[in-house]
Order: C-alpha cells, then structure tokens, then sequence
C-alpha cells in the first residue's frame, strides 16, 4: 500500500473506533512512510455507564484516550469536529467539516466507516453509519467541486481522494493481513481505558475477529474493507 499512498486519513464517529477497524492497518501504512490523520467526528461523551462522570468530563478522557492510542500507533495528526455522541446527523455543518479536513490534509486514501446497517450492531452503530455515508459523500463530490462550500475557497481548495477503504466485516473486497501489527494494535486498544473494561476479553474477540478474517488467506491476523478506487 505504501507504493500507492503518501497520505491517508481515516474518519471515524468515535475515539476508539479507529483502533477496533483498522489499526493494524493503520500501523502497516505508518511503518511503511504514510503520513496518517486521524478525523474523530464525536467527542465520545456517552460512551460509558459510570453514573459518577459528566459528559464533559467523559469528553476530556475520550479525547486523552485517542491521542495515546494515536501516538503509539504512530499517527501524526488527531482532529475532533466535538459532535454530540449517539446525534450525528447528516447536516449541511457537518458535510463542511469533514469536506474542510480532506481538502486540509488532502489524502490519497481515505479510511472510514460502513454506511450501511448489518446484523452487527456494534458495528452498525448509528453514528457509524451516519459518519460513513457523510464521508462517501464528501469524497464525491463535495471535496472535488471547487463550487461546493465557496466559503472554504481560497484557504482550503478542492481535493480528489483517490481511494476509499470502508471497514467491512461480510464478505469484503480487500483484506490487509495485519499478523506483524496485531500486537500494536491491541496495545492501542488498550489505551482506551473507560471503553474496554474486561481488557482480556476485548483481546479475545479482537484476536477471534481478526483470524476469522485472515482465515482461507493465509494470514494469521487481518482486517477488511470494500476497496472505492475513484475516477481520475
């Protein structure tokens, strides 16, 4: 992968929903020289049951959270557009955000959410969905069309993504064998202290899930996505 991209961004609705997708891909483009950036729509503020936190206060974990989890996987940049947790909505405001941060870092490849709902509800989560089809749409065309969002013309101009991997768990086009990054990734997951709780039983679904994914490859560990090569 690192033959084809130099910068890659992966959008997401969560802190932590990086890590669980796509992080030892994420790794494996690090390590091959990829300048990667993080674009966390939520700031996490419901995501626990701890009746003794706030949502403000949650929101100042989560975020401390995702930096750590971030810096060990070695990605360079970490934005938070600070949406509500569990109320994405697919607005205008938010087609800007997310339009604004791919004409900024101007990526090759663009990571990111299934917009589509499946029997997994974890993983069809809401904002999950929201976020993946706001993405979609953002990469085509609004980041594209120089008339899309005058007002982000002249200091952001249009940018053409090349390539979109959206995480996929059922039947996917394209899997990334991550046996040599599997360790970092669980060491980012564990950075997500409030959200991961029983730590070893976290580890055995990941670990569970992505041989289920490596399996009939040959790869001891994988991750999966539909693979969106965009019209030059």
């Amino acid at each position: 992968m690192a033959d084809r991209f130099e910068r890659v961004m992966v959008v997401t609705a969560h802190p932590d929903d990086a890590e669980f997708g796509a992080a030892g891909t994420i790794a494996k483009l690090v390590q091959d020289g990829c300048e990667v950036t993080y674009v966390i729509v939520t700031n996490g503020n419901k995501g626990s049951d701890d009746r003794h936190l706030t949502p403000e206060r949650l929101a100042e974990i989560r975020i401390a959270e995702q930096r750590q989890a971030a810096r060990t996987l070695g990605v360079e940049h970490v934005e938070f557009l600070g949406y509500p947790d569990g109320e994405v909505e697919d607005t205008r405001a938010l087609r800007c955000d997310v339009t604004r941060q791919i004409r900024r870092w101007r990526p090759d490849l663009v990571i990111t959410q299934n917009p589509l709902r499946t029997y997994n509800l974890y993983v069809s989560h809401r904002d999950h969905r929201v976020t993946g089809g706001v993405v979609l749409d953002c990469i085509y065309p609004l980041a594209r069309d120089y008339m899309a969002f005058p007002e982000l013309v002249p200091e952001y101009e249009p940018h053409k993504v090349r390539e979109v991997h959206v995480m996929q768990w059922e039947n996917p086009q394209l899997v990334v064998d991550i046996t040599d990054t599997m360790e970092l990734k669980l060491k980012a997951l564990g950075c997500h202290a409030s959200q991961v709780g029983d730590f070893a039983a976290v580890e055995r679904r990941v670990r569970e899930r992505a041989a289920e994914l490596g399996r009939g490859r040959g790869y001891a560990y994988a991750e999966a996505y539909d693979r969106i090569v965009m019209p030059r």
